[in-house]
């Protein structure tokens, strides 16, 4: 059964789209709304990495190095200034979208294997990222004239 592949693929890049999100809370300060929802959201996705855990281990986890190489490769340091923020919302943005794809796959994988607990906590948490991935876009939005437009 291939369903641990995604499951470890998941419950990985989830754990690091929290240290994401907490490293640009921190980074981005100065911003109260963005360190606030930030905190906010890591908390949120490091608990999706717990309601994972025990279907991690009951289809035995393969933990693959995507999520690692993602979140090095997006995150080898934040930015500084409006420019900085948009960018680092942004990879944000692609860190989320790679776990809401993942939560599709493994829901459907729920369907066929007949798993309805794994199942729920698919429901909850994809309905949860979905939010995240407004949230990000609404904000990159809000930032893109400031730090397009707007002359420092």
């Amino acid at each position: 059964m291939h369903l641990a592949h995604y499951l470890g693929l998941l419950h990985k890049a989830q754990e690091r789209l929290g240290d994401a999100f907490s490293e640009v809370g921190k980074s981005h300060g100065e911003e109260p709304d963005v360190f606030h929802t930030c905190e906010k959201l890591a908390t949120q996705c490091r608990g999706h990495a717990e309601k994972l855990a025990p279907f991690a281990r009951r289809y035995a986890e393969e933990a693959p190095a995507e999520p690692d190489r993602l979140h090095s490769e997006l995150f080898s340091g934040t930015r500084t200034g409006p420019i900085g923020l948009l960018r680092d919302l942004q990879d944000l943005y692609l860190m989320a979208a790679e776990c809401d794809i993942c939560w599709t796959v493994v829901g459907q994988a729920a369907y066929g294997a007949r798993d309805e607990e794994l199942l729920g906590v698919v429901k909850a948490c994809e309905q949860e990222t979905a939010i995240q991935l407004k949230w990000l876009r609404t904000r990159m939005k809000q930032a893109a004239p400031q730090a397009l437009v707007v002359a420092e």
